[in-house]
């Protein structure tokens, strides 16, 4: 049996999941979950994740929710086949990917989430953007940002000279960012501007973003 992934190709977080899919090289089925028509609160779904949010990805009597858990579970499981995205032969490359997977979690997806959702989907939903909160996280961002740049000048990639997940989940905020006024961010840090185009050169992030049409 194979994977079956429940979300919405132009959810971030669906996204982060599909990216690793195509990277590894897994056939899979992605079930269409309709958030705008609220599928993801129906019983059924919550059957699968009881927080109500996409994906969710079911393997044989298994079901995993959280985007990050499940790319370590499909990355661990898949170990051997395609690119190893967490570096499991190697102790220290591991951890590092551990680090910086940790990084973007938590210091670098609370300011460009925030951005995201003001700039591309409350005007999606007919509210209006709040400027402060994006200007406010547009410098926090930046902060963040400027440790990217320092740390790219040494590695082509966060964890080293290899492409991990710790790339890979950055990439469906970034996409998204890349397509608003606030791309300059990533384009005026050269460092961290080769890293980008790096990591979107690559045939699975280009697959995975073929359903993320919000802009």
């Amino acid at each position: 049996m194979t994977f079956k992934l429940y979300g919405m190709a132009m959810s971030t977080c669906t996204a982060r999941v599909l990216g690793t899919l195509y990277e590894i090289g897994i056939d899979f089925e992605l079930v269409t979950v309709d958030v705008i028509a609220g599928e993801h609160k129906q019983p059924s779904y919550l059957a699968k994740n009881p927080f109500g949010l996409v994906p969710a990805l079911e393997d044989n009597d298994y079901t995993f929710f959280e985007s990050r858990a499940i790319t370590r579970y499909i990355a661990t499981k898949h170990y051997g086949r395609g690119t190893d995205l967490l570096r499991l032969g190697n102790t220290k490359e591991s951890a590092l990917v551990g680090v910086w997977v940790e990084v973007e979690s938590q210091n670098f997806n609370p300011p460009i989430s925030a951005i995201i959702f003001q700039l591309v989907f409350t005007p999606m939903y007919g509210g209006t953007t709040n400027e402060q909160v994006v200007e406010e996280n547009v410098v926090k961002l930046g902060t963040v940002l400027d440790i990217y740049e320092e740390r790219l000048s040494k590695s082509n990639y966060l964890a080293g000279d290899f492409f991990t997940l710790a790339d890979l989940h950055h990439f469906p905020y970034t996409y998204y960012l890349m397509k608003t006024p606030k791309a300059h961010l990533i384009n005026s840090r050269p460092h961290v501007k080769a890293w980008w185009d790096s990591v979107t050169s690559r045939p699975a992030i280009k697959r995975a973003t073929e359903g993320m049409t919000l802009i």
